[in-house]
C-alpha cells in the first residue's frame, strides 16, 4: 500500500505543480506579457480568465479519462494524464508573449491550459481509485489521502521554485525569462512520475468487473441518467474548497501585491506556510475520518470556512505578514477538513463499474463552481480602495451552499454503513438514494 500510495501522491504532486505553476504566473506577470493594451485591471482579469479554462477544461478530462479508467483500466488513466499535463506545462512556458507574436500569444495560451486541464482531469479520478481500491476498508481514509497530499506538495514546489527565482533574479530577470523556469522544470517532474508509475498495477475491484463481464459500456450515460442528483451535490458540495483555496492562493496573492504592495516574496512565503500546514494535516484528519466518518468532518470543514472569510479578509486588508499567515493557514485548515477526506468520499458513494467516471466528474465540477471564477470575481470585487468586503460575502455564500449540499449527502465510512464491497453498489446507493 505505501508503493501504490506514494506513486499516486507523486503523480498528483506533479500534475497540481504543473496547474499552480500557471496560477503563480497568472497573479504575478502573465497580465502584463500577453496582454499588455489593456488597463493592469483589466489585464489581470484576461490572465486570471486564461486561468479559468483550465477549470472548465476539467470536467471534459474526467470525462474522457473517465471512461477510460471504467472501460479499459484505472492504470492507463495514470500515464496518459500525467504526459498530457506535462508537455502542456512544458509547451507553455515556451510560448513568446504578445510583443514577439501578437495575439497569437494570448490564444496559444488559452489552448495549452485547455489541455493542462484536461489531463488534470484525468488525473485526480485514476489516482484516488488507485490507493482507494486497493487499500483495506477500515483504512480507506488514511491511504486515500495521500493523493489529497499531491495538491498541497505541487503548490510548494512551484512556488517554492518561484519563490527563490523571485529572491535571486531582478524584476527585469523575472519577467523576462525567470517566470518560464516553473513551467520547464515539469518536464523533468513527469518523466519521473511515469517512472513511478511504470510498474504500478491495476486495482482488484476493476480486476474482478474484467473476470465477471460487468464492465460498463457507457460510463457517463450511466452517471447522468442514474445519478444526475448526486453529481450535482458532490460538485456544489466540493465547490467551496476550491473556493477558498484559490482565492487564498491566488487571488490574494494578486491581491496583496498589488493593492496592498506586499512584497512578492514575502506574500508567497505567507502563502506556502498556510498550504505547509494544509499539507500536514490531510493525513490526520483523515484518520480522524476513518474513524468518525466522512460526511461529520466535510460539515466541519465547510462551516469553519463559512465563518472564516470575514476574518480572512480582514487580516488580508492589514497587511501585515504575519496577520495574512494566520487568516490564510485557518482558512485553509478549514478546507483540508473536508478534503483530506473526498478521496475515499467520492469513490465510496460510486458503484465501481461507473467509479472513476462518477468521482472524477463530481470532483471537476466542483472546480469548475467553486475554482474557475473565483480568481476572476473576487478581483472585480476587490476593485477600490477599501477593505474587499464583497469578496468576502461571495466565499461566504459559496461555503454556505457547499455546506448544504454535505448535508444533503449519506454516510459512506464501511465502518458505519453497509460496505459498498457487500452490495456491488456505492454507498450512497446502498444507504439512501440521493
Amino acid at each position: 500500500m505505501l508503493r501504490i500510495a506514494s506513486a499516486s501522491l507523486a503523480g498528483t504532486a506533479i500534475e497540481f505543480y504543473d496547474f499552480f505553476a500557471y496560477g503563480t504566473a497568472a497573479a504575478l506577470v502573465l497580465g502584463p506579457l500577453f496582454f499588455p493594451a489593456f488597463s493592469p485591471l483589466a489585464a489581470t482579469l484576461a490572465a486570471f480568465g486564461t486561468f479559468g479554462i483550465g477549470f472548465l477544461a476539467r470536467p471534459l478530462g474526467s470525462v474522457v479519462f473517465g471512461h477510460v479508467g471504467d472501460r479499459y483500466g484505472r492504470r492507463p488513466v495514470l500515464l496518459g494524464s500525467l504526459l498530457l499535463t506535462g508537455i502542456a506545462t512544458v509547451a507553455v512556458g515556451c510560448v513568446p508573449t504578445y510583443a514577439s507574436i501578437g495575439i497569437a500569444a494570448p490564444v496559444l495560451l488559452l489552448l495549452l491550459r485547455f489541455l493542462q486541464g484536461l489531463g488534470l482531469g484525468g488525473e485526480w479520478g485514476g489516482a484516488v481509485l488507485l490507493t482507494a481500491e486497493h487499500a483495506p476498508e477500515r483504512r480507506r481514509g488514511l491511504w486515500s489521502s495521500f493523493p489529497q497530499m499531491g495538491p498541497p506538495v505541487g503548490f510548494l514546489l512551484a512556488n517554492g521554485l518561484t519563490l527563490a527565482l523571485s529572491v535571486t533574479l531582478t524584476d527585469a530577470q523575472f519577467n523576462a525569462w525567470g517566470w518560464r523556469v516553473p513551467f520547464w522544470g515539469a518536464g523533468l517532474l513527469a518523466l519521473a512520475g511515469l517512472w513511478l508509475r511504470r510498474s504500478v498495477e491495476e486495482t482488484p475491484e476493476f480486476r474482478a468487473l474484467t473476470e465477471t463481464g460487468r464492465r460498463a459500456e457507457a460510463p457517463l450515460t450511466e452517471v447522468v441518467r442514474g445519478h444526475w442528483r448526486l453529481l450535482l451535490l458532490t460538485g456544489g458540495a466540493l465547490a467551496f474548497g476550491y473556493a477558498v483555496f484559490y482565492a487564498v492562493t491566488t487571488w490574494s496573492l494578486s491581491y496583496a501585491t498589488g493593492h496592498l504592495r506586499v512584497d512578492r516574496t514575502v506574500m508567497l512565503a505567507c502563502v506556502m506556510a498556510a498550504v505547509l500546514v494544509q499539507g500536514l494535516a490531510t493525513p490526520l484528519l483523515a484518520v480522524l475520518g476513518d474513524r468518525w466518518g466522512r460526511r461529520p468532518l466535510c460539515l466541519a470543514g465547510s462551516a469553519v470556512c463559512a465563518v472564516w472569510m470575514f476574518p480572512f479578509t480582514a487580516l488580508l486588508q492589514s497587511g501585515e505578514p504575519l496577520l495574512i499567515t494566520l487568516g490564510c493557514v485557518v482558512a485553509l485548515f478549514g478546507m483540508a477538513l473536508a478534503f483530506a477526506l473526498v478521496g475515499a468520499y467520492l469513490p465510496e458513494l460510486y458503484a465501481p463499474r461507473i467509479r472513476c467516471t462518477g468521482a472524477a466528474v463530481g470532483y471537476n465540477l466542483g472546480g469548475v463552481l467553486g475554482g474557475a471564477l473565483t480568481p476572476v470575481v473576487a478581483t472585480a470585487l476587490a476593485e477600490g480602495s477599501g477593505p474587499p468586503w464583497g469578496v468576502a460575502v461571495y466565499l461566504t455564500l459559496v461555503c454556505l451552499a457547499s455546506l448544504v449540499c454535505f448535508a444533503l449527502l449519506p454516510e459512506t465510512n464501511p465502518a458505519l454503513v453497509r460496505a459498498p464491497a457487500e452490495t456491488g453498489t456505492g454507498a450512497a446507493e446502498a444507504a439512501a438514494p440521493v
